[in-house]
């Protein structure tokens, strides 16, 4: 007996299909177009599409485009075999992304973004930034505010594409676009050969011949060095940490700079990228470390390229196997400058802080031991490994041993870099700087970045070193020094440092997110609610997951017990 044909007369040979007859002709979800396929295939090319490289990835796309659109999510989603929502989630975290949706209009071709944190403030960010926005056409390019860019020395500052400009105005903008300059500009720095002809590398090449890492270790530790992201640290010691953890190891550079005030790790790279590197190596030697990562912050265009540059010279001789050395680009994040954060986004993640404990020491990248360094810390160890201990602990003032970076910026004369003893006070700051800034009158100085406060010019005496703030209810932290003068107000400036965490808060814990969000509305008040701040202050202290939620009270409680006149 034939089989019965239940095929629909007239129906178009082939497989059947049920229910309606018209089937489906695409998986379920989002679609992307053959363009946008193509496009992906183009930009990745021979890249391994491993979910680590997903920010890398992303920002491929951005530069190419000037945005990222939801076409471009879901070709990169099944290119990557991860969820757009993944894609998506992990895009919008970060501010250098500009997501697209269908049906809107992508962003300018051109971008302005101009710093508002305090140095640029009290230069005069906003009254530029609102004469941009007044003589630009916003259909051509568009004028945003943006946090620190590490260029604190040079206040007011902002970014055309790419193009820092240093002392900012108008016409120098308007110069630059007539001219198309939108690119990073390299300044003049020592590479390879001349660091090599110098003996750089000589050092390192020794150890790896036959050292003790153990005897390194005891050098730095006696050389006194701390970490100098701003937690202090005892370096050496971080290195015994990491090794009684089995491998494979890995080392992570955190160069995401992005406390307000803080621009010593570029000057350094910017002039001697090689010392940084050659410690950074030594280290990783240290801790057999499998594979280092250099986590760099998107704000600094320059220092990446220097960075690409050089170690590609170091693979070319040999020092190091190529992809040994893993660059990767922030995307504009302040919360990836703790070290939980960084890791997470160097795995291509959100960077969200992790609770501790397990520490990085123990479950890091890719849930390996890893050895976290600031970039300022790794050019100490090349130093202390080529000159001895005693470049650091040698230097000694006002009973403190060491050297420190201080970034000065606000009213001083010159501002800039200042390598002083460690024992160094805010008088000796602002005398190397030049003084105060002509008519201006010492007022206050946040000792630290934003995180450490505002503490007033009568306390004058207190060497600006780790250990010795404490006390005074602040820190040293990575040294960002800012000078305010009789034509500041405290509270201004305090408000401006709450905008500022409000910003960069991660989201994660509620005490930090709204906290901020609280604190930024009572401090505009005529009258502060002290008793209240005081009350949210010790919640967000108590209760937040990491530094951020936890130091964000100090520029309060600190402007309510020093300048309560004002508030």
């Amino acid at each position: 007996m034939a089989p019965l044909d239940t095929k629909p007369s007239g129906a178009p040979k082939g497989v059947w299909k049920s229910g309606k007859g018209k089937g489906r002709h695409t998986p379920k979800g989002r679609q992307f177009t053959d363009e946008a396929q193509a496009e992906i295939h183009r930009l990745l090319g021979d890249r391994p599409r491993r979910r680590d490289l997903l920010i890398e990835f992303l920002h491929l796309i951005q530069d190419e485009h000037g945005h990222i659109s939801a076409d471009h999510i879901a070709a990169l989603a099944v290119e990557m075999r991860i969820g757009q929502a993944e894609i998506y989630e992990t895009a919008t975290f970060y501010a250098h992304f500009d997501v697209v949706k269908e049906g809107e209009t992508p962003p300018p071709a051109l971008t302005i973004r101009v710093c508002d944190s305090l140095s640029c403030e009290m230069a005069g960010a906003q009254q530029l930034q609102k004469a941009l926005k007044d003589g630009l056409d916003p259909a051509e390019v568009r004028v945003v505010r943006a946090p620190c860019m590490g260029r604190c020395d040079t206040a007011p500052v902002l970014e055309i594409g790419h193009n820092h400009i240093d002392h900012a105005t108008p016409e120098k903008v308007q110069a630059a676009i007539a001219a198309d300059d939108t690119h990073a500009h390299l300044p003049d720095y020592e590479a390879f050969a001349a660091y090599e002809a110098n003996g750089g590398y000589a050092t390192l090449k020794e150890l790896r011949d036959g050292g003790n890492w153990e005897n390194v270790q005891e050098d730095v530790l006696s050389s006194g060095l701390r970490g100098l992201g701003g937690a202090g640290f005892p370096s050496g010691k971080k290195w015994g940490f990491v090794r009684m953890n089995e491998g494979p190891r890995y080392l992570a550079v955190n160069g995401d700079e992005g406390e307000p005030g803080t621009f010593k790790d570029r000057y350094y790279l910017e002039r001697a990228p090689h010392v940084f590197l050659e410690g950074m190596l030594i280290a990783a030697w240290a801790v057999e470390a499998d594979t280092c990562f250099i986590y760099m912050r998107d704000e600094y265009p320059a220092v990446l390229e220097i960075l690409r540059r050089e170690i590609t010279a170091l693979e070319d001789v040999g020092i190091v196997e190529p992809g040994y050395i893993d660059l990767r680009r922030g995307a504009g994040a302040y919360i990836c400058g703790e070290e939980s954060a960084m890791i997470e986004s160097i795995e291509g993640k959100k960077g969200l802080p992790r609770h501790r404990p397990p520490f990085v020491a123990q479950l890091g990248v890719f849930g390996r031991p890893t050895l976290v360094h600031n970039v300022e810390t790794l050019y100490w160890v090349s130093k202390i490994c080529r000159e001895g201990p005693e470049i650091l602990n040698s230097v000694e003032k006002n009973g403190r041993k060491g050297l420190r970076s201080y970034s000065v910026s606000g009213r001083v004369a010159k501002p800039g870099v200042y390598l002083l003893p460690a024992g160094s006070t805010i008088l000796d700051v602002i005398d190397a700087a030049g003084g105060m800034a002509e008519g201006h009158v010492f007022k206050a100085y946040q000792p630290g970045g934003p995180s450490s406060g505002l503490l007033p010019s009568s306390i004058d005496d207190v060497p600006l070193d780790f250990d010795t703030l404490q006390p005074l209810g602040t820190f040293i932290g990575s040294a960002a020094v800012v000078v305010l003068s009789d034509q500041d107000t405290a509270r201004d400036a305090a408000l401006n440092m709450l905008r500022f965490f409000e910003d960069e808060s991660c989201g994660q814990c509620t005490p930090c997110r709204a906290g901020c969000e609280k604190a930024v509305k009572l401090m505009q008040a005529d009258k502060w609610d002290q008793d209240l701040l005081e009350d949210l202050c010790q919640v967000m202290g108590d209760a937040s997951i990491c530094g951020l939620g936890q130091a964000a009270p100090n520029p309060i409680r600190l402007v309510m017990k020093h300048f309560a006149d004002e508030i």
